[in-house]
């Protein structure tokens, strides 16, 4: 940690890694899209974009480890990932053409009446006939998203709920997407010279209150039926939404 750090600023860093960690515990995701907005308000967006890589892939690596069924999972979806590597450069191409905040806002509403409409019912259940080839689709779509808006939940969530997966299987899938974004992002952040030496040394200080946060997210974990599972999932979709929406209002 660099020893000219305001002491409230070690404090903010340290207060949103350990609550995005205990999100990301809980639901299997959210990480970045919790931790980014309270450090952006203690030091700016551009700093607090590479504070976000480090913990975030650790936070998926522990919450990974705990789920299990690695080889399984990418075994059935290695197309998927495969697919998001592409359409995720191709949105990063793209997110010259068009207007980050904007976009980022209209996927914020979709967000938000998803999460809604799948709260108030059962939720469509995708055959696994249909899974595979779609599977593919699902992966490149995420990865445009992705590369225009900041965010790695769409379309590959409402997927992934859709096809009923146990808590752990859907948290080590969607951890194996998430995983390869942040890969693919701290590739480009260090391209354009945001990830530095200093914000790696920071991320690696903040390790120990993602690792604690993480922990604790996962015993509450622990303790859910897959069903409210589900509606914690749904509900933190809601919340990315309205942080979505919230970034573009505030520009």
């Amino acid at each position: 940690m660099p020893a000219d750090m305001p002491l409230e600023t070690i404090a903010i860093i340290a207060c949103a890694y350990f609550i995005a960690a205990f999100v990301k515990g809980a639901t299997g995701l959210g990480f970045s899209t919790s931790a980014l907005p309270v450090l952006a308000l203690g030091i700016g967006l551009k700093a607090a974009m590479p504070l976000v890589i480090i913990p975030s892939l650790a936070s998926n690596l522990i919450v990974m480890i705990g789920a299990g069924h690695f080889r399984e999972t990418v075994t059935r979806f290695w197309p998927m990932f495969i697919a998001t590597l592409p359409g995720l450069v191709l949105g990063l191409f793209l997110l010259d053409l068009v207007d980050g905040l904007l976009a980022g806002a209209v996927l914020g509403a979709v967000l938000m009446i998803y999460g809604a409409i799948s709260l108030r019912r059962a939720g469509a259940v995708l055959p696994g006939r249909m899974a595979r080839p779609l599977a593919p689709v699902i992966g490149f779509a995420t990865g445009i998203i992705n590369g225009i808006t900041g965010s790695q939940v769409m379309p590959v969530l409402p997927f992934l709920l859709a096809m009923r997966l146990d808590p752990k299987r859907f948290i080590q899938a969607i951890n194996i997407s998430f995983s390869l974004s942040s890969l693919v992002m701290a590739v480009g952040l260090t391209h354009l010279g945001l990830m530095t030496q200093e914000s790696v040394w920071i991320s690696l200080f903040g390790l120990v209150p993602v690792y604690a946060g993480t922990k604790l997210g996962s015993l509450v974990r622990a303790r859910l039926d897959a069903e409210t599972f589900r509606k914690l999932v749904l509900v933190m979709l809601m919340i990315f939404g309205v942080i979505l929406m919230g970034k573009a209002g505030l520009a």
